[in-house]
């Protein structure tokens, strides 16, 4: 039985393995490939952590950092399946059913403020 996300290992754990597979996606690999690393990870390991495990200290504003992107709602639900996937592959329980939740709604918020759900 695979365990739930409880700790900051288990977190750096998800961010790691899902942006490799962002990586790897044909799809989403140009809109990362740029990226400096050694910022965008600890900053997504610190939103995750702030969303699962309560931690304090982050404030940046997710949807206004995608706001400017050239995105479409077909690579968002590629980001979801991505996420989901990664989940799914080393947690379960509340808080990756949490894991889950959270990213559907910031994609879905985020998608809403680009007026990508209209059809």
């Amino acid at each position: 039985m695979k365990q739930d996300i409880q700790s900051t290992e288990d977190i750096e754990l998800l961010v790691d393995h899902f942006y490799s597979k962002v990586m790897q996606s044909s799809a989403l690999r140009p809109f990362f490939k740029d990226l400096n690393w050694e910022e965008h990870l600890p900053r997504m390991k610190q939103f995750w952590r702030f969303i699962l495990l309560d931690e304090a200290g982050y404030t940046e504003n997710v949807t206004n950092k995608h706001l400017h992107m050239p995105l479409t709602k077909e690579l968002f639900t590629d980001w979801l399946f991505l996420f989901h996937q990664t989940v799914d592959e080393y947690f379960e329980g509340p808080k990756a059913s949490l894991a889950k939740t959270r990213a559907t709604l910031i994609g879905l918020g985020i998608q809403g403020k680009m007026n990508l759900l209209e059809d």
